[in-house]
């Protein structure tokens, strides 16, 4: 009996110290982790359903989070180890809005959370990508090591030198038979040519995507959310930003652009162009157009939807074209623009490892599961790199022998 009053006494006592303030955490830490979120106290707050002062006396060491405080912190809200906030400084880790300065600063303070965390991974897949391969890029011949772009030179030339080096004929792109069939083999050239390619739903629906420079391995990371045609567009205008060594955070409206240093404004209108110019060439674009009449505007939704479905790229992409060649006005192409995005229909969610599938670099997903299968590593650490957990390890690799996602 006595036995039993002490364990229920020591019972007593860990449920009490599991409720008092932990020591040993770092207020610099905690404040670190919600900046490398883009959250607020006051969001912060909302999320724990605390008062926003109890956030501010933890950053500031006043006081302490319990234990069931610390956890939901980390793995609920912040999403980092827990044994992250015992660290004696904030480690050193690169804030969106210092890497990324293709977005107006204001955009940049509004990023959201699942953003970041879109970002954080990218990191982390570059990590697996320079242990995956030793920090060395499997292709020999890589268009960051061939293809250098300017300013100063012709779009149209530089564009062209693109389509060369990716092996893209016009007359092979006009065949291919379906939009999701054109992203595929766009995304498959851009990782033939040395550029591991990453897809996520992002929840942040106008952000479009985003690169990350490296000499070796190189990331281009799209939003999934945005059409096929989007994604296309996006990926060669990511492409751009790495052949400029610079990295890229990009939006679906064109709008931000406007808002931008004159620098960074010059980027990324250049890089829209180089992207404009890759995907629909101008030297057969004017061929296409000749019988349209002078002002583009008296042409039917036929003309567009053929001229789009022509080059796989959205009517958006083709009107712009237009609009550049003063062939329609911006009232116009703006009026067009907004009536076209409300008829645009949110695909569904789909099959979990379809999706998986289209969302890795092809490259990097088999080379993983090569190694596994080479006894190079093991299951849980190929399912780490992976990003998945081990049990949906074999149902991803089925789906990927069959040859799914795009």
């Amino acid at each position: 009996m006595k036995l039993c009053l002490s364990n229920d006494v020591v019972l007593n006592e860990l449920q009490q110290m599991k409720y008092e303030p932990v020591s040993g955490i770092q207020p610099t830490v905690i404040k670190w982790a919600r900046e490398t979120v883009g959250l607020s106290v006051a969001d912060v707050a909302q999320i724990l359903k605390r008062p926003a002062s109890d956030i501010e006396d933890w950053e500031s060491g006043q006081t302490a989070p319990t234990y069931p405080q610390l956890e939901k912190l980390a793995y609920q809200v912040y999403k980092r180890p827990l044994a992250i906030f015992f660290l004696p400084a904030p480690p050193e880790e690169v804030l969106p809005q210092r890497e990324f300065r293709t977005l107006p600063d204001a955009d940049l303070q509004s990023l959201s959370r699942d953003t970041y965390l879109h970002i954080r991974r990218a990191h982390a897949y570059r990590l697996a990508l320079k242990e995956v391969f030793e920090n060395r890029n499997p292709i020999d011949r890589r268009i960051t090591s061939e293809i250098f772009l300017s300013h100063s030179q012709s779009v149209t030339e530089q564009a062209k030198n693109i389509r060369v080096f990716l092996g893209i004929d016009i007359n092979d792109q006009i065949r291919w038979k379906s939009v999701d069939f054109a992203l595929k083999q766009w995304r498959k050239v851009i990782e033939d040519s040395g550029v591991f390619v990453f897809k996520a739903a992002f929840k942040q629906k106008d952000i479009s995507g985003f690169c990350l420079v490296d000499k070796q391995l190189p990331i281009i990371y799209l939003n999934n959310s945005t059409t096929k045609t989007r994604q296309i567009f996006s990926l060669l205008h990511e492409l751009a930003h790495l052949l400029l060594s610079i990295n890229g955070l990009s939006k679906f409206n064109k709008d931000y652009i406007d808002h931008l240093p004159k620098t960074n404004k010059q980027i990324e209108r250049f890089c829209n162009s180089i992207s404009a110019e890759v995907l629909i060439p101008e030297s057969d674009f004017k061929i296409q157009i000749a019988d349209l009449p002078l002002n583009a505007e008296h042409a039917s939704e036929e003309v567009f939807s053929n001229l789009a479905n022509r080059y796989g790229v959205s009517r958006e992409a083709v009107l712009r074209r237009l609009l550049d060649q003063n062939s329609v006005s911006k009232v116009f192409y703006e009026r067009k623009v907004k009536i076209w995005n409300a008829q645009k229909k949110q695909s569904s969610g789909g099959d979990w490892y379809l999706n998986q599938g289209a969302y890795l670099s092809n490259r990097f997903m088999n080379e993983v599961i090569g190694r596994h299968y080479r006894h190079q590593i093991t299951l849980e650490h190929a399912a780490d790199l992976l990003g998945i957990k081990p049990k949906n390890f074999a149902g991803l690799e089925e789906r990927i022998l069959k040859g799914a996602g795009a």
